[in-house]
């Protein structure tokens, strides 16, 4: 069985809750716990031959958790930036978090003084400001303005499965 495989997990009323793995996601369907709304387009192997694997499975019965908070994290800086440098553009996933106005200088530890860096760029502007180092910001840092009941880099990951995006709310900011 291949682990790798993810599912998307909702709720019974199609709200997005989690993102598990295929055995996971077997025992739900075989503890009769969630039915299958979509299946993958290949089956899996199993030890009694080819199995149709899903890929969306909805909950028997509302499963009751409390609104996420959306943590500040360096995978959410990245996810948020679209693990792309936010002073030079490059894409990659030898990325820095970059204090934008330096921790010395005052800079928070917030949503909006966190940006994704090279590590280039981030020996370049060091311990300054991006104007006192030449540098200017693709775009400015700010708080994503919904909580996903997915964490931001699962939500990103999500989005590009076609059969999922049907089940997930759409943010403008994340826009495919």
């Amino acid at each position: 069985m291949s682990i790798g495989h993810e599912v998307l997990l909702l709720n019974s009323n199609y709200e997005p809750l989690n993102v598990c793995n295929i055995r996971r996601a077997m025992s739900l369907v075989v503890l009769g716990k969630a039915e299958v709304i979509h299946h993958r387009d290949h089956p899996i192997q199993t030890a009694r031959g080819g199995v149709t694997a899903p890929s969306v499975l909805k909950m028997r019965y509302q499963v009751r958790r409390p609104m996420p908070e959306l943590r500040l994290s360096r995978h959410s800086v990245l996810a948020r930036d679209s693990f792309t440098c936010q002073y030079c553009g490059s894409k990659g996933r030898e990325l820095t978090i970059d204090h934008v106005v330096p921790r010395w200088a005052g800079g928070p530890q917030t949503w909006d003084n966190l940006v994704a860096c090279c590590r280039r760029c981030n020996l370049k502007k060091g311990d300054k400001t991006p104007a006192q180092a030449g540098m200017k910001l693709a775009r400015r840092p700010k708080r994503p303005h919904f909580i996903p009941y997915l964490s931001l880099p699962s939500y990103l990951r999500a989005q590009s499965k076609e059969e999922w995006r049907m089940y997930l709310p759409v943010f403008d900011e994340f826009a495919a």
